[in-house]
């Protein structure tokens, strides 16, 4: 189904003065939110399809086709400046009722990372985009067991304070990462690391990997994402990349069943479709069906709790 038509103003502020989330939801209160924010790994994804290099006008390409079919079933999208967002907002691309998050992230790349360290993108103009239909930013923050903790702390104080300044919620979205010194490390302690450092400091809603990456025990990824709901001081939703796009409705179920309210996610529900010879039909079919099933999974994941 279809959902809501919702009012593509700026958000309302609830009577804690917090921002009110409510326009990113669907009408069952979950979050259905679709990612179109990815960057040099959507190129590479792309070059695998293709003999010859990919452009900044194939990415975009991609991106406004994504957004055109995808978002009249998303309750909200994520866009990135520096290929999408400000075509998006011209182009009319984003369909009435899906609310615009804009991605406040510059990402900086490793010699074998895509993203290796992330920064406050200073040309992401929160009022700007806020007076152009945005109703919050995202920010990724690396989370690294051999890095200074106080760095990623003011990271997103200033973020979460840059975003509430401009009346719009704030999204994190930390990532557990190797660390830089090398050695032996655990990705999932890092997920729930991150979450204990970063998880009280204001932001509106966090967005976090899936525990185990959605494989395996079922009762063991329950119990680490109930750990995540315990700490946290925020709603939570789950990403996609790292699960298999087939697993990940499970692991969206297990999930909720344990208090995280829904998704943020890409690649889950468009990846299979980058190398079809009919790109934007193979998204009308196959994308649209894994985002619709998602939000099946979601609203009865609330409704049942």
């Amino acid at each position: 189904m279809l959902h809501h038509e919702k009012e593509s103003n700026p958000l309302a502020t609830n009577a804690a003065g917090a921002p009110d989330l409510a326009p990113l939801t669907r009408p069952s209160g979950a979050f259905a939110m679709l990612a179109l924010d990815q960057r040099e790994a959507l190129r590479a994804m792309l070059a695998e399809h293709r003999s010859d290099p990919v452009t900044d006008q194939q990415v975009t390409e991609f991106k406004l086709t994504a957004a055109r079919v995808l978002t009249p079933f998303a309750s909200a999208v994520l866009l990135d400046k520096q290929f999408v967002l400000d075509q998006a907002i011209s182009e009319k691309a984003i369909a009435p009722g899906c609310s615009l998050i804009a991605a406040a992230d510059e990402f900086v790349a490793g010699s074998d990372e895509f993203v290796a360290d992330t920064r406050i993108d200073h040309t992401v103009d929160p009022v700007h985009y806020r007076d152009h239909g945005a109703v919050a930013l995202k920010l990724l923050v690396v989370w690294r067991p051999d890095e200074d903790p106080a760095r990623r702390i003011e990271l997103v104080e200033r973020f979460v304070a840059r975003s509430h300044a401009a009346g719009l919620a704030s999204i994190i979205e930390p990532v557990s990462r190797a660390p830089r010194g090398g050695g032996s490390w655990d990705w999932d302690a890092g997920v729930l690391a991150a979450v204990k450092e970063l998880g009280d400091l204001g932001a509106d809603l966090y967005k976090a990997e899936v525990p185990l990456h959605g494989l395996g025990d079922a009762a063991e990824i329950r119990r680490r994402c109930a750990q995540i709901t315990e700490t946290l001081a925020s709603p939570w939703v789950v990403l996609s990349s790292g699960v298999p796009e087939d697993a990940f409705p499970r692991a969206v179920e297990l999930a909720v069943a344990e208090g995280a309210s829904g998704f943020l996610a890409g690649r889950a529900v468009w990846q299979s479709s980058i190398g079809a010879s009919d790109v934007e039909a193979t998204l009308r079919s196959n994308a649209v069906s894994r985002l619709r099933r998602l939000c099946d999974v979601v609203d009865e994941g609330i409704t049942n709790r």
